[in-house]
């Protein structure tokens, strides 16, 4: 059990949600086709975790590889991968309830109220900055390590992950397509631009698929997340962050990928992650579960 005395919490964290969604792939392995499939999919990735884990500072490459690429490849893999569970154990939609509470709290569809406002540029211009929530957190990330914040990278990288993993619990719990499906019939205007949206809508729809993954809106909580660390440790580039991530979460609601409701508690899930993450982080430090780690941020 020596692997343990070097686990980091981003590395507790993947093993953690991995076990979670492999139980939960058992208990419901007669609703999920796959189930053979995806657990040994959880398994491989509790075990690479661990190897890494291990093995991470043999040499610089492999140290790299837990650093980023592996957290980045269990994002993308557990994600995709819930496509296959998620309505298989949970197949009642929320749609109709997210949509009663944005025209409830809002006063109609706020997809809708957009419309006037559509036009080829802005689209474009959305549709990038949507698709920027692929590349932030690699961009803080990269910037914290060369710049030698191991710390500070350590600790974003968990708060990274837990935004996450939290808003896949919420894709399992309250599973809904999102507005460009749903409500497709109160649309007079398609979303056309001139060069790159149409482009970037294929790519997304090749990443993503057709997933419940509309609330919480983890594109919302993970930019907002994103920024608060950014702010915390690398104020320049927080600065120049701000302008993408707002245009982000404008682009959830006007893109139609998300209800608004959904962003509102994407903004809250960003915050209850932080507020967690701190809870959990100086609990682990204070147990001093890795040798020769005292220091505090």
């Amino acid at each position: 059990m020596l692997w343990l005395l070097k686990l980091r919490p981003a590395d507790s964290l993947n093993i953690v949600f991995s076990l979670f969604l492999l139980v939960l792939t058992l208990i419901y392995s007669e609703a999920i086709p796959s189930a053979g499939y995806l657990v040994l999919i959880y398994a491989s990735i509790i075990f690479l975790q661990i190897a890494l884990v291990y093995f991470g500072r043999i040499n610089s490459f492999l140290t790299l590889t837990r650093d980023m690429l592996f957290p980045v490849l269990c994002v993308l893999i557990i994600f995709d991968s819930l496509g296959m569970i998620v309505h298989n154990i949970n197949p009642h939609d929320i749609d109709y309830l997210l949509i009663r509470i944005d025209y409830r709290f809002f006063g109609g569809y706020p997809a809708v109220y957009l419309e006037g406002m559509i036009s080829p540029f802005l689209t474009d211009v959305l549709e990038v900055a949507y698709s920027t929530y692929y590349f932030l957190p690699v961009i803080l990330g990269i910037t914290l390590r060369v710049k030698g914040k191991s710390e500070a990278f350590e600790k974003s990288l968990f708060m990274i992950l837990l935004c996450f993993y939290l808003s896949y619990i919420g894709y399992l719990l309250f599973p809904a397509l999102g507005p460009r499906y749903t409500m497709q019939h109160l649309y007079d205007k398609e979303l056309d631009g001139f060069l790159v949206s149409g482009p970037i809508q294929n790519v997304l729809n090749l990443l993503e698929g057709v997933k419940r993954d509309a609330f919480p809106s983890g594109h919302t909580a993970v930019a907002l997340i994103v920024l608060l660390l950014a702010y915390r440790y690398e104020r320049t580039l927080f600065w120049w962050m701000t302008v993408p991530v707002l245009l982000l979460i404008f682009a959830t609601v006007y893109c139609r990928y998300h209800y608004l409701i959904d962003v509102i508690c994407g903004a809250m899930l960003a915050v209850v992650s932080m507020a967690a993450g701190e809870v959990y982080y100086k609990a682990w430090l204070r147990k001093g579960f890795r040798a020769g780690h005292s220091s505090r941020i």
